[in-house]
């Protein structure tokens, strides 16, 4: 019962990033609503609006990722997987995730970490004037986003194995859903 728990405390933090990611786009739509307006009917252009458009679609759109992981919205051949029982399913995704899935992200993670520190260390800002600066912090969230997406690599692989294991319904696995 263990795994169980720990499954749904990595599947609960999945689903806070979602929800992060949610607001994110809530916000971008702000920032790019008040950018039209400005724009068009003030004729007035602000670099660092336009670098923050990309800076929350970023953030956006790499928090969203271990969110859909955990929902099973991510790519994969169904052609094949859609018919197989929930056992294969289970064990297709255990080493999907271990052998491909977090061997890739920790690596990215790991060379992520160095990524946003140099960018820190140098200070480093936008080259356009006007633009944002701390170029550091939209950097630093690429390793995080990594890292977080192994936890949730380890989330399926811990729904698999709790499969694998009876404690969920073999005949109805499906990925981590909604």
């Amino acid at each position: 019962m263990f795994l169980l728990r720990l499954e749904r405390a990595i599947d609960a933090f999945s689903d806070l990033l979602g929800k992060i990611a949610a607001l994110l786009f809530v916000l971008m739509l702000f920032n790019v609503f008040y950018d039209v307006i400005m724009r068009y009917l003030f004729n007035d252009v602000s670099i660092g609006m336009q670098e923050l458009e990309w800076h929350l679609f970023a953030a956006m759109f790499m928090l969203g990722v271990p969110y859909t992981l955990r929902t099973g919205g991510h790519v994969r051949v169904d052609l094949i997987y859609e018919g197989l029982s929930g056992n294969k399913k289970a064990w297709i995704d255990l080493l999907g995730a271990l052998l491909l899935l977090l061997p890739f992200a920790l690596l990215v993670a790991w060379y992520g970490v160095d990524f946003a520190r140099e960018s820190y260390e140098l200070g480093e800002t936008s080259g356009d004037p006007g633009g944002l600066p701390y170029r550091w912090i939209i950097k630093a969230v690429i390793p995080f986003t990594f890292f977080a997406i192994a936890i949730s690599g380890v989330g399926l692989a811990l729904r698999s194995i709790n499969t694998l294991l009876g404690h969920h319904k073999v005949a109805s696995y499906q990925p981590p859903s909604h």
